[in-house]
């Protein structure tokens, strides 16, 4: 079952949230051995939240729109008292003294949180192999990768453990694994969802959003978590989304943007996909119009200055005084070195070496700066193409899921992997992958629908409107 009717089931008293709780824990003690999406089971916690739900469905209480559903939560989400690495030993086992905004809201919602899912340390790959704590499989071929950074997440759905997670999103995060494992992923307009209790990687770029099994519980999903933060200065000070009325509105005279100068890269058996799903619009109603976003092909470039720049400030606040593990040494200054040469893996040393190099004296106007102005340009490309469209649609990635280490030794040939996804991270506009049939290897390959900001509605309108043309 799907977030939606294990809702509907709960909160009807059909269905016992317990029960629920006890066949997703099932599916985790059945295959979480051999793909690992998860740093940490809350099964006693599980078990404690359903028996609450189904109290206040003996009483006649509504519990909420998410009532028993099993969450899985990204392990750089903050959860108050539960242990939150981000995949890092340099973290250890720290517990913050408070929830997500996130993580508050889809309690309040209803739903149960099952698990802490593995990511690539601190969000930073695509592939889920950078994590401190072992490698994470996709679900559909366990030799392959299942994207990243949040492919614990991605992976919970996609083999069953949840119908609903959260990930986070600095450059393709939720919508590339989404895309190689097969469920529906989406980033949300930068601001529309509180980043408060999010651990920071690009802190002008990190959106949290949902995974699901389908458009509708990605929906409600998003329509939980959504809405204005006080906590979170970049919050944006408008009512929670409204997603689920407009997913029956069909394609009919939506105009559908196709990039006519998108770069190259994607492979046929995606491109195919590509081609049938702008059939599949057409065929549905939509007008299929050739725009140009010229600045596109410069995300990727623009986007490795500035996260590695943002990230080198955000992540210098780990230094084994505060908080997480600490190596001994003789001063202060080889206590910062050791701790952090032993806590951080070589991806992330990596992105602090570049970040620091982009933000020094007499390099920060020639390559941070420069990379801002190429920021702009991407934003107003996108913004003169939505006056020709109300969407655009694009692979998510350019290939489906690649198998486990064919890519560790090659940094620059994973951050390919995000060439399509990027984008909308730097321009701050929403995006989404939905699945749509399958490319080599009959793997999942998904398409990414992108929108201008604070227009998820329509977004998912022809999501929901692409899913439909495979039932």
């Amino acid at each position: 079952m799907g977030a939606l009717d294990i809702a509907w089931n709960v909160r009807n008293g059909i269905t016992s949230a317990v029960d629920i709780v006890e066949e997703h824990l099932a599916a985790i003690d059945a295959r979480e051995g051999e793909i690992h999406a998860f740093n940490l089971v809350l099964a006693d916690e599980a078990r404690l939240r359903a028996a609450e739900i189904d109290e206040m469905v003996q009483k006649g209480d509504d519990p909420g729109p998410l009532a028993g559903v099993p969450v899985a939560l990204k392990d750089n989400l903050c959860t108050r008292g539960i242990a939150t690495t981000c995949s890092s030993k340099i973290l250890g086992d720290w517990k913050p003294p408070y929830d997500a905004t996130v993580v508050t809201r889809l309690r309040d919602a209803g739903a149960i949180a099952i698990g802490k899912t593995n990511l690539d340390e601190f969000a930073m790959g695509s592939s889920t192999e950078n994590s401190a704590f072992g490698a994470t499989r996709n679900p559909h071929d366990t030799s392959r990768v299942p994207g990243g950074s949040s492919g614990g997440s991605a992976a919970a759905v996609a083999a069953g453990f949840a119908p609903i997670s959260l990930g986070s999103d600095t450059g393709g995060s939720i919508r590339q694994p989404a895309a190689l494992c097969g469920t529906v992923g989406v980033k949300p307009t930068y601001g529309a969802v509180s980043r408060l209790g999010l651990i920071a990687f690009g802190s002008s770029l990190d959106q949290v959003g949902p995974f699901a099994t389908d458009v509708a519980d990605a929906a409600v999903t998003l329509e939980a978590i959504s809405g204005h933060d006080p906590g979170d200065s970049t919050s944006i000070e408008r009512a929670p989304l409204e997603l689920r009325a407009k997913l029956e509105m069909g394609a009919a005279a939506v105009r559908v943007g196709r990039i006519t100068d998108l770069p190259a890269g994607a492979g046929p058996d995606v491109q195919e996909r590509l081609d049938e799903a702008f059939d599949a619009l057409a065929a549905a109603g939509a007008e299929i119009v050739d725009v140009e976003v010229p600045a596109f092909t410069y995300g990727l470039t623009a986007y490795y200055l500035i996260a590695p720049a943002e990230a080198s400030s955000n992540l210098a606040r780990f230094d084994g005084v505060r908080f997480g593990s600490r190596v001994t040494a003789p001063d202060t200054n080889q206590m910062y070195m050791a701790t952090r040469s032993d806590g951080f893996g070589a991806e992330v040393k990596r992105r602090i070496m570049l970040g620091t190099y982009a933000l020094s004296a007499g390099y920060q106007e020639a390559y941070y700066g420069r990379a801002q102005k190429v920021r702009r340009l991407i934003a107003n490309d996108f913004s003169a193409a939505y006056e020709q469209c109300d969407v655009l649609l694009t692979p998510t990635s350019p290939t489906v899921a690649f198998e486990v280490g064919a890519k560790t030794s090659d940094p620059l040939a994973m951050y390919l992997c995000d060439t399509y996804t990027i984008p909308s991270n730097l321009s701050g506009d929403p995006a989404m992958s939905v699945p749509f049939g399958t490319g080599a290897d009959g793997l999942p390959v998904g398409v990414q629908v992108l929108a201008p900001a604070l227009q998820e509605a329509t977004m998912f309108r022809v999501a929901a409107e692409l899913e439909r043309s495979q039932a």
